[in-house]
């Protein structure tokens, strides 16, 4: 690892990637146990992208108050009491209420943990330092599904849980003893000194002067989590509903799938910085819509494989991409807040995915649902590659215009 200030987020978030990973196959048939609707089992699995925005914008706001470190360490016991609560459920409401406060918790560590990487990473090697975070993500991933489903099958649906509730306490000892917060701007530590009110009147602030940017990169970012995480609900689903797959071989699909999807994570960064942010997240969101269109053709294991592999490649190509594109839109001197925004719109296509595709689903049919999520990728592209400008140069030339 060429930068140690990164080790105190790559390594938890390995660990956390990896039990992610465990609970995409897990989550759906979880909240299905308890003899819901697929409109329900949307919104279990939505509810912790729910949480996650209700947290975003109060994360920007205590990120100038507490600093990055304490944020993390927040974020990581909050996720780790609330998956252990999770193992413990015992109705369709409580997991809901703790799926929701787990998500909490996820957006203080998400955001925390971009504002490091951001801040730790020179802006010249930004596309590869955060396609690498992403390739760490996807690695886990890859590991996790195959796991949780061996688990799921073997000790129950609330064991995979607190396995992750265990590594998540793990995951707070790297930011304890190794982060370290760093100031906002040169001799900005005294920032964080600052009032609330201070810090809440920087967020409207930025979402004021910053709409120009927010708008049309935050649409496209709303498409694009969309995609993404309504595929984590469509696979286990149509798997098991459709071609009567059990959970363990589900399992298999979405490991594989991870495994293709992680391969691409340097080639993603080298497009990233090399060619530019646009030959990387638009046919990463355009593969991903033909992709999903392919699901209902499927009939069997090695055709549903087929189509997941094909949005993992995808997916693969965008390694960071979001990530980047945020950390190069953002302001040096108000970057928690912004960032805190531009998590927000992204959780809302991520929480809005697994929930729309759970009502499509009941209203008219599972293969419908995916044809529109489908669709919502190819806008992804659309949006992403004729309304946002490139922007692998622009802090290059934001240092020369402040020199």
């Amino acid at each position: 690892m060429r930068n140690p200030l990164l080790l105190p987020i790559y390594v938890p978030t390995l660990l956390l990637a990896f039990c992610t990973g465990m609970l995409i196959p897990v989550m759906p048939l979880y909240a299905g146990s308890f003899n819901v609707s697929y409109g329900l089992v949307g919104l279990a699995v939505g509810s912790l992208g729910i949480g996650t925005l209700v947290g975003d914008l109060p994360t920007g706001v205590l990120l100038g108050r507490l600093g990055e470190r304490r944020t993390m360490q927040i974020g990581l016991v909050s996720m780790a009491l609330c998956m252990f609560a999770l193992s413990q459920s015992r109705s369709f409401p409580e997991l809901v209420i703790y799926n929701f406060l787990a998500g909490v918790g996820s957006a203080l560590w998400n955001i925390s943990r971009h504002m490091y990487l951001a801040n730790a990473s020179a802006s010249g090697q930004r596309g590869r330092s955060i396609a690498m975070f992403g390739g760490i993500n996807r690695i886990g991933s890859f590991l996790g599904p195959v796991v949780g489903g061996y688990i799921g099958d073997t000790f129950g649906l609330g064991a995979p849980f607190l396995l992750y509730a265990i590594v998540a306490g793990i995951g707070f000892l790297f930011p304890t003893f190794f982060a370290v917060d760093h100031p906002r701007e040169p001799g900005g530590h005294e920032l964080q000194r600052a009032s609330w009110l201070t810090h809440v009147s920087a967020l409207w602030r930025v979402a004021r002067t910053e709409a120009h940017v927010l708008t049309p990169a935050g649409i496209g970012q709303l498409f694009a989590q969309m995609v993404r995480s309504g595929r984590q609900i469509i696979v286990p689903l149509y798997g098991a509903d459709m071609l009567g797959l059990d959970v363990q071989t589900i399992g298999w699909i979405v490991s594989i799938s991870s495994f293709v999807d992680m391969s691409l994570f340097y080639p993603a960064g080298f497009i990233m910085d090399r060619f530019g942010r646009k030959f990387a997240y638009v046919p990463c969101f355009l593969i991903q819509g033909i992709g999903m269109a392919l699901i209902p053709f499927t009939a069997g294991f090695s055709t549903l494989l087929g189509a997941a592999a094909l949005m993992g490649f995808g997916n693969g190509l965008g390694s960071g991409t979001m990530m980047t594109l945020g950390a190069d839109l953002a302001p040096r001197q108000s970057m928690g807040e912004f960032l805190g925004i531009w998590r927000l719109v992204g959780d809302v296509g991520q929480t809005g995915g697994p929930i729309i595709t759970g009502s499509i689903a009941d209203a008219l049919s599972l293969p419908v649902a995916t044809f529109v999520i489908a669709g919502v990728g190819v806008l992804a592209a659309l949006t992403l590659g004729l309304f946002v400008p490139e922007t692998l140069n622009r802090p290059t030339e934001a240092r020369a215009v402040a020199d």
